[in-house]
């Protein structure tokens, strides 16, 4: 007994040497309500033992309930919500397999942007440049995983919020199938789109996770897997990467002929061609939340977020209407296109992480490019994975998106599985 305990006691101890790094990783850190969790986890595994995530501390993005604490989405508008009543769905499961809440963490405020930029609470660094986006939305969770102060972080991908910052991090990062994970106490963005998921520092912890979120099972590899046949995107995922990206991307996809896998052209341009819903939809699902407190968040909220909540406002019922039915076109397509693929393949980020004043200066294009390849497989409701490829004389690694339409999470991991230890 005491080795739970112990490792959240030297977590904390990491936090506070973090000094003013702290404040803008997490929205709350209450150092007794995590010692008293890791007290009741250590009584919980000494009369369950084995379970799947004994001891693990998880930080948890602040849209996720937790008794007793408030919701507040990074922002200044919810700060007075009342405490919630109990834990949402995904908290309990996690903490019924034997994990300790390390935390809530920042994000984009309401979860709104792909860069991380947070006014209230500051912006963070990466883990390779002090002066680099973190990557949002989950920007705090994907720090406490990359700063090894917790073994896994619970994020929401809406347009990318889960791999985006696991791709500038170094991490793994899935979104799993939009109605795979439940979603039930989690704060909303756009309900269309948005998922719960893990972070992690390695694979196996990403899909133990998932599995105990989900209630799914993924395949142990075969003795001998057989190659994959693996779609790689001629146009769309593959236009305009910076020269860093592209010839990561080149080496990746020549590793994988190499072990034998196939590659197969796939025209997605379709996707690309229809980018422009994603705004329309998440904008109009946020208005419906956000809209009767237009006049507060001029004052309180971030300007840049509040920018893409009113852009709503220039869409009409019929515009609303079209784009829905449009977008189940487009999943359709996507199915279709994908039916004689494993999986497919694509850098996740079109380029290496800016800086944050850059992002300042040109939010709505960084952003933009930033949330693009993520994005395109949200608006095709697909699952996919975001991992960490390392690159010889590189600090910051290659980032390898592996995707495949709704449903066929098990497909995409098991695919992970197969093509991770080709790039040790």
């Amino acid at each position: 007994m005491g080795g739970i305990i112990d490792k959240a006691k030297a977590a904390i101890d990491a936090v506070d040497q973090l000094g003013d790094l702290a404040g803008k990783i997490f929205t709350e850190f209450d150092r007794d309500r995590i010692l008293r969790d890791a007290e009741q986890c250590e009584e919980q595994i000494a009369k369950t033992p084995n379970l799947p995530l004994a001891g693990m501390l998880v930080s948890i993005k602040d849209l996720y309930d937790e008794a007793g604490v408030a919701t507040t989405a990074a922002s200044e508008l919810l700060k007075g919500r009342s405490p919630a009543a109990e834990d949402c769905d995904v908290v309990r499961r996690v903490k019924e397999a034997g994990a300790v809440p390390f935390g809530r963490t920042t994000l984009s405020e309401f979860a709104y942007s792909g860069v991380g930029l947070n006014p209230h609470y500051g912006t963070p660094g990466n883990v390779f440049d002090p002066q680099g986006i973190p990557g949002g939305s989950t920007s705090g969770g994907g720090l406490t995983v990359a700063h090894g102060l917790v073994d896994f972080a619970l994020g929401t991908d809406t347009g990318g919020s889960i791999r985006i910052p696991s791709a500038i991090n170094g991490l793994y990062g899935f979104k799993p199938s939009r109605l795979s994970v439940s979603g039930a106490g989690i704060h909303p963005l756009a309900q269309s789109f948005d998922t719960p998921g893990p972070l992690a520092p390695d694979l196996e912890t990403a899909i133990t996770v998932f599995e105990v979120i989900s209630g799914q099972t993924v395949p142990a590899l075969d003795a001998s897997p057989a190659p994959l046949r693996i779609g790689v995107p001629t146009s769309g995922f593959v236009d305009g990467l910076d020269d860093r990206v592209k010839a990561d991307f080149a080496s990746v996809c020549a590793t994988l002929r190499d072990a034998g896998h196939e590659l197969v052209d796939l025209d997605l341009g379709f996707i690309a061609e229809n980018a422009i819903l994603n705004k329309m939809l998440v904008s109009a699902e946020a208005y419906k939340i956000y809209g009767n407190d237009i006049d507060k968040l001029e004052t309180c909220g971030d300007p840049r977020v509040l920018t893409r909540i009113k852009f709503a406002k220039t869409l009409s019922e019929d515009d609303l209407i079209a784009a829905y039915a449009k977008r189940t076109d487009v999943v359709s397509m996507f199915s279709t296109a994908m039916a004689e693929v494993d999986v497919m393949i694509a850098p996740t980020l079109p380029m290496m992480a800016p800086k944050i004043a850059e992002v300042e200066a040109d939010f709505d294009n960084l952003n933009a490019m930033m949330l693009r390849n993520t994005g395109y497989l949200n608006l095709v409701d697909a699952c996919a994975i975001s991992m960490p490829v390392p690159v010889a004389g590189q600090a910051a690694p290659a980032a390898l998106m592996i995707g495949a339409p709704h449903g066929h999470d098990k497909a995409v991991l098991y695919a992970a599985r197969q093509l991770d230890p080709l790039f040790d």
